[in-house]
């Protein structure tokens, strides 16, 4: 079973910080030995670079994971060779294998490398949706090699969702868009003008648009070479995209900095986050949605009092009885922050492959599968 253990560890790679990866596969993994199956887990962790890196070891993993599954996690030395091969589980038990990314072939879907890693199994599992967009030697690699391939639990459920808000949703359909750069969102930007009803967009992204526009932007982050870009999107989406119309700004970006609200940004200012009307506007379609997709914070959220778009909207989406879905990293750290977590229909463990989804691209690890 392929899933996504790549979670974040503290300085010297001993302590796990966070084990929401690791719980998220829990229900896949239980299923399993439920029925009688011998486990072999598998993951990457960070960017080993294709060598050995003691800090970058699954081993924290295993020690993590068998107290959440009350059952010992035997930790292999590799995950291929004969070492590993002489460690294989009986039925019931589970071997961990060590970080694919220690073999420079697992980032090269290196065909020899994908059979060594299928000879282990009968039956090949991938529930790392938060990998599904890598095209490596345990994603998409191994599959032509093993006798039968399927998607665990936790994949299907980030795939179910993901089509619900894209295949024909419930209307309105809006999407919240913010982040730094229009240039990591373009596609998505592209796709999801398609079939939404409202794009509401915040977070330094706004700034490129305004800029476009005409519109003073102050020292706010703009980038200047996807001016002409954002014209154009601006001009396919129309009545579509709803742009920020009052700002939170100030001198430089630090906790309880000295800020002001104003319509027109003034030179040596930056804006920070999306001001009281804007929240309101953006509140107001919240209010009315069927479905909602979010992608990215609307400010510098970790430093008040810049957090204060993003958590209204977080709560205005938790009440709107919406379904709603929350594309992972920075978006489910703000609604973690709001205390609303528990409202959002979907919160999606994998940020780069749902944007990649929301952007129309296929992904090479769910294609696979359905080959």
């Amino acid at each position: 079973m392929r899933v996504d253990f790549n979670v974040p560890l503290a300085e010297g790679g001993k302590e796990i910080t966070s084990d929401k990866r690791i719980k998220a596969s829990l229900p896949s993994i239980q299923y399993a030995l439920d029925r009688g199956a011998a486990l072999i887990l598998a993951s990457h962790l960070g960017r080993p670079k294709g060598k050995p890196n003691p800090e970058m070891s699954l081993a924290p993993v295993a020690v993590r994971l068998s107290e959440l599954l009350h059952k010992p996690v035997a930790m292999a030395p590799d995950c291929v060779g004969p070492a590993v091969e002489a460690m294989l589980p009986k039925p019931g038990e589970v071997l961990l294998l060590e970080n694919l990314r220690f073999h420079p072939e697992e980032e090269k879907n290196d065909p020899e490398f994908s059979k060594k890693l299928a000879a282990l199994c009968d039956v090949y599992i991938n529930d790392a949706f938060g990998s599904a967009h890598r095209a490596h030697a345990s994603t998409v690699g191994m599959i032509a090699y093993v006798k039968q391939a399927a998607a665990g639990l936790l994949m299907d459920k980030e795939l179910e969702y993901l089509n619900k808000v894209t295949k024909n949703p419930a209307r309105p359909c809006i999407a919240i868009l913010g982040g730094a750069k229009v240039s990591d969102k373009i596609e998505v930007i592209r796709n999801l003008m398609k079939f939404v009803d409202r794009l509401l967009i915040g977070g330094a992204m706004a700034y490129t648009f305004l800029k476009a526009r005409g519109e003073a932007t102050g020292k706010s982050l703009v980038e200047e070479d996807k001016l002409d870009l954002a014209r154009e999107l601006m001009a396919e989406a129309g009545h579509k995209l709803m742009l920020p119309v009052d700002h939170v700004v100030a001198a430089e970006i630090k906790p309880n900095a000295a800020f002001q609200v104003v319509e027109r940004i003034p030179d040596g200012m930056m804006a920070l986050d999306i001001g009281p009307e804007t929240i309101s506007a953006y509140e107001n379609s919240i209010a009315s949605a069927q479905t909602i997709i979010w992608n990215g914070p609307m400010g510098v959220f970790e430093t008040p009092p810049f957090d204060r778009g993003t958590v209204a909207l977080a709560k205005a989406v938790a009440i709107s009885g919406a379904l709603s879905l929350v594309g992972g990293g920075d978006s489910e750290k703000a609604i973690k922050s709001a205390g609303v977590a528990d409202k959002i229909s979907h919160i999606s463990t994998g940020g780069g492959a749902s944007l990649e989804f929301l952007a129309g691209i296929e992904l090479p690890g769910v294609a696979a599968l359905d080959r």
